[in-house]
């Protein structure tokens, strides 16, 4: 008996189309996605491509917020540290222009003033990850240099950017400059005055000094809003890039994204088939080869 070659053919196609059927849904099971490699689907895979790179961009800005973030409260934390500093600065001048004091206690008063400049010039060399925060844009330079006869500002009055969603920057830092030395708000000159009018024991000259801290506190504290500002700008970003996060995965999904249902119902018809395809090739093999023995008369 002769079997129809076609047959035998016809099966071992069968069995290599389930075994891949069957490899496919073990594929989608364990990874999850149905497009596994470009071929899969040639669109999707397109679309998947420029929405990791996209994810990759937001990651990356993401972190750069984060930084950002932490270096901005790094130097609010500084300024109002400064803000503490002026206020007992205050204080102690208010005390020291009464004309009451001794002279023994107008020099405790002195020295505490010059522990306060001290103190201030610390802060205003506050850095985070190895830059200073406010040099301007000469992040590696010290800002501020205390000398005898004052205090040097060291930096520039340039402003850094941060690039934080694609096209949009936010400006990270204010100048020393502007913070503690602006004309007729100068942290470190009126803390000078004090100082200069303390060694002379001038009432009149250590009230006007006062005044001067003062005045020069209040806007130091004004100063601080663009920290706040910047501060609540950075989480409505961070919040729109994660949002934004979110939607890609979710079209990733869509776009390459398995069914566990449907890949699992896939695998088991794949397994039943092939199943079938072997148990028929193992019927037909038997007798195929015979075919090819020699007959005899």
């Amino acid at each position: 008996m002769r079997v129809n070659p076609n047959q035998l053919s016809d099966i071992l196609v069968a069995i290599q189309q389930t075994q891949q059927q069957e490899q496919t849904a073990l594929q989608e099971i364990s990874t999850g996605k149905r497009v596994n490699s470009p071929s899969d689907d040639p669109a999707a895979a397109a679309s998947e491509v420029q929405n990791q790179a996209t994810e990759s961009r937001i990651d990356q800005y993401l972190q750069s917020a984060g930084s950002l973030q932490a270096q901005m409260q790094t130097a609010d934390s500084a300024l109002s540290s400064v803000v503490t500093a002026l206020n007992q600065a205050v204080s102690l001048g208010v005390e020291a222009s009464n004309g009451t004091l001794s002279s023994s206690n107008q020099q405790q008063i002195l020295q505490q003033i010059q522990g306060v400049v001290g103190q201030v010039v610390q802060l205003a060399n506050t850095s985070y990850q190895g830059n200073y925060l406010f040099s301007g844009t000469e992040t590696s330079q010290a800002p501020f240099t205390q000398t005898a006869s004052g205090v040097t500002y060291n930096g520039n009055d340039g402003v850094n950017s941060v690039e934080i969603a694609d096209g949009r920057s936010i400006e990270s830092n204010v100048p020393g400059s502007q913070l503690f030395q602006q004309s007729g708000s100068d942290v470190f000159g009126s803390l000078q005055q004090l100082v200069t009018a303390l060694q002379s024991g001038d009432t009149a000259s250590i009230s006007t000094a006062t005044t001067a801290i003062s005045g020069a506190l209040n806007y130091l504290t004004g100063q601080r809003v663009f920290y706040g500002n910047a501060e609540t700008q950075l989480n409505d970003d961070q919040t729109s890039l994660n949002a934004e996060t979110v939607n890609l995965k979710s079209q990733d999904n869509t776009l390459v994204g398995a069914d566990p249902t449907q890949a699992a119902t896939a695998l088991s018809q794949a397994q039943v088939a092939n199943q079938a395809a072997l148990e028929a090739a193992a019927k037909i093999l038997p007798n195929t080869l015979l075919d090819y023995l020699p007959t005899t008369t």
